[in-house]
């Protein structure tokens, strides 16, 4: 599998007013992630990451450094009462937060895009998502194809119970990938804004998903999960009202109000 991915993303570009990192209201860190073309989806894993096929990214947009963390989602809890699970958020506010369902985050997005004044923030399709963890490169890792050196990059079933934390940990312990993001591979499953599909193998621009459907799509991996699950393609789906100790979510922020 061949992919590509605009350079922008490596090499900031001093001459644009657009910040390459950009910090919100809440201490939230969004970075730049520059249009582009990729091969979404992987030969080598199941059935639903085929076929492999070409996605266009057209506009530039900003997304998370890291993943939701206890602490941010207790803000919206507070103010809101909103949904919390304290018996799955057991490492502190630094942590990534579980126990939420596709539907508790969009209350978070609401309640932060009311609270900075814009439809700012989203959750990332799954092409966006995809795009940013695989971050320019063509392998089923952003890392590469070696599963034994994912214990660098994530927290993952064969890292994670041996520091004894059977929930999801702090963000941002391990390497990030190529474009700075961080627990892409692993540590906790991250709701996206599609309902599940089956690929087409034509090239698409900006895809979305239908309309109507009944499971949502998650994606990276989680902390009880295997190596192979955390690869950039691998994808899944649930119920958009499900709450369980390893899923998450990671927000995209519009690049343009």
């Amino acid at each position: 599998m061949h992919s590509f991915a605009s350079r922008g993303n490596e090499e900031k570009d001093i001459s644009s007013p657009t910040p390459d990192i950009y910090t919100n209201s809440i201490g939230m860190k969004f970075k730049l992630i520059k249009a582009g073309k990729f091969q979404m989806g992987s030969e080598k894993g199941q059935n639903r990451e085929k076929p492999v096929h070409w996605v266009e990214i057209t506009k530039d947009f900003y997304m998370g450094i890291y993943q939701v963390t206890v602490g941010q989602y207790k803000k919206y809890v507070d103010e809101k009462g909103g949904y919390f699970a304290p018996d799955y958020n057991k490492q502190g506010d630094n942590a990534a937060v579980t126990g939420v369902s596709w539907d508790d985050a969009q209350g978070f997005i609401s309640w932060l895009n009311e609270k900075e004044g814009g439809e700012h923030y989203r959750l990332p399709t799954e092409a966006q998502w995809e795009y940013s963890a695989r971050a320019g490169t063509t392998t089923e890792y952003s890392f590469g194809d070696d599963s034994s050196l994912l214990g660098d990059y994530a927290w993952y079933d064969e890292n994670a119970y041996d520091v004894g934390e059977q929930y999801a940990h702090i963000v941002g312990q391990k390497k990030p990938n190529p474009w700075g993001l961080y627990d892409m591979h692993g540590n906790v499953w991250e709701w996206v804004a599609d309902i599940y599909s089956s690929y087409s193998s034509s090239l698409s621009s900006d895809p979305t998903s239908p309309s109507t459907g009944s499971y949502r799509v998650y994606r990276g991996g989680g902390w009880n999960f295997t190596a192979s699950n955390c690869r950039a393609a691998f994808r899944y789906s649930y119920s958009p009202v499900s709450r369980v100790d390893f899923l998450g979510f990671r927000l995209l922020k519009l690049s343009t109000p």
